[in-house]
């Protein structure tokens, strides 16, 4: 019997010093994702502590993490059985950075101009609610089924949708939140954000003549084959630079949103493993790339800043919208957008009228045909900055429908066939959530 019991203990001690082994590494990471997690939810969109850890924090690993706020100072702390303590601070005008130990907090910092007009016209121009407009052709019955179904029911916690919009010709016909959350709730759109990035450089090709197509002059790739890449492809994730997009454990993008100070960097240093143009790979360090070559845009760090806001997040009234900054003032435009679920869908109106908001053309009918375009080696699922239904990953849904996705099933639906944007907000992935069938439902209610 003393032999079962040693050897059980012996199990049990390999076990546990396994575990250690393979934890031990990411503490910092999951201090550092719930840090920042718990310090945006909290600040950006007044959550408490224990609902962004019942929610946004409910993912394996980031639950072992133990979190406080700091409201008079306004930071996060958080850390793993008393290890690798992690803190986010936030600034107004900014939203919440995640810091190290050498980040002087106490510096001064620039904030973005913002402009927030209030235009006496109905949602979507304006800050007015929306008109009231019944559709002769649109089943309601069919489509508030469509809609319910996409929520839980009470006490399930299996399709966890926060909110869900259907806009049909520029008028909300569907619009329901989760408990807990409304109109006016800031949610975090995570790579939907990537797409945002993008559209500045559809901006400056109007504003500036800016050439897509020229080769991307960082000094350090002038001496091998990366001097070839354009910001083209870029924009399609198309560079052939190496790159693991891997949130399950440590990987260059989870080094990157963090550990590293300065997020326009990690991509810029990797080596070319494929042929630019010709070897597909989603990137977050790509997109943060892309913010690097923007801010090179202007020639000081406050233009840089106020461009996001006036060029196109203000000017389309996305007032809620916040864009976070890393440790070296660069906008996180691979991951951190917030703003509210209205504001999302004003995103996807702007592409659906092609660049035009209102008889403000933004930027050129040819860019929406651009980014909705296949890149090659994709097979149909990716253009530039958003993901396509070319190939068919929506078999219910019209083959001209693009989108821009992020983490958790983030998801604003651009449908150019059925002038039509559907935004879908809530904490689980395709796989776990029938988007597919949400479609399928929606786009049912509409009579042919």
């Amino acid at each position: 019997m003393k032999k079962v019991f040693k050897f059980i203990g012996l199990v049990a001690l390999a076990a546990v010093i396994y575990y250690g082994f393979e934890t031990y590494p990411k503490l910092d990471l999951i201090s550092g994702f719930s840090a920042k997690s718990i310090a945006s939810g909290h600040f950006i969109d007044n959550r408490s502590v224990a609902l962004i850890e019942k929610t946004d924090n409910d993912i394996d690993l980031i639950d072992l993490a133990k979190n406080s706020i700091d409201d008079a100072q306004r930071f996060a702390t958080s850390s793993v059985y008393g290890l690798k303590e992690r803190k986010a601070i936030y600034r107004e005008g900014l939203g919440a950075t995640l810091v190290n130990d050498d980040y002087d907090a106490t510096k001064p910092y620039l904030v973005p101009k913002r402009t927030t007009a209030n235009h006496n016209l109905a949602f979507p121009y304006g800050d007015q609610e929306p008109e009231k407009y019944v559709f002769d052709n649109i089943d309601y019955t069919k489509l508030n089924a469509a809609v319910e179904n996409a929520f839980d029911k009470k006490g399930e916690i299996k399709k966890r949708t926060r909110s869900l919009l259907v806009i049909y010709k520029d008028k909300i016909i569907a619009e329901k939140y989760d408990t807990g959350f409304t109109k006016n709730s800031k949610i975090l759109g995570w790579s939907m954000t990537k797409s945002i990035t993008a559209t500045y450089f559809g901006i400056l090709q109007k504003q500036r003549n800016f050439d897509i197509n020229k080769p991307v002059p960082f000094a350090s790739w002038q001496n091998d084959d990366r001097k070839k890449i354009t910001t083209n492809d870029l924009l399609h994730m198309n560079s052939g630079l190496e790159w693991e997009e891997d949130y399950g454990k440590i990987s260059d993008a989870t080094r990157m949103l963090f550990q590293s100070e300065d997020m326009t960097k990690p991509q810029m240093e990797k080596n070319l493993v494929g042929k630019p143009n010709n070897t597909w790979n989603y990137s977050s360090g790509t997109t943060n790339l892309l913010s690097g070559i923007l801010r090179n845009q202007f020639k000081t760090h406050q233009e840089y800043l106020d461009f996001w806001y006036s060029s196109l997040i203000d000017k389309i009234g996305m007032h809620s919208m916040i864009v976070e900054q890393d440790m070296s003032g660069n906008y996180i435009g691979s991951s951190y957008g917030w703003a509210t679920t209205r504001d999302w869908s004003k995103f996807g109106l702007l592409y659906l009228h092609k660049g035009n908001w209102n008889g403000d053309q933004i930027f050129d009918e040819s860019w929406a045909k651009y980014v909705s375009t296949p890149t090659n080696d994709s097979n149909g699922i990716y253009g530039g900055h958003f993901w396509l239904n070319a190939g068919g990953r929506y078999p219910d849904a019209p083959k001209d429908l693009y989108s821009a996705n992020g983490f958790q099933g983030q998801m604003v639906y651009i449908i150019p066939s059925l002038d039509m944007v559907i935004v879908r907000m809530g904490l689980k992935e395709e796989g776990e959530f029938d988007f597919n069938g949400m479609l399928k439902g929606i786009l049912g209610s509409i009579k042919k």
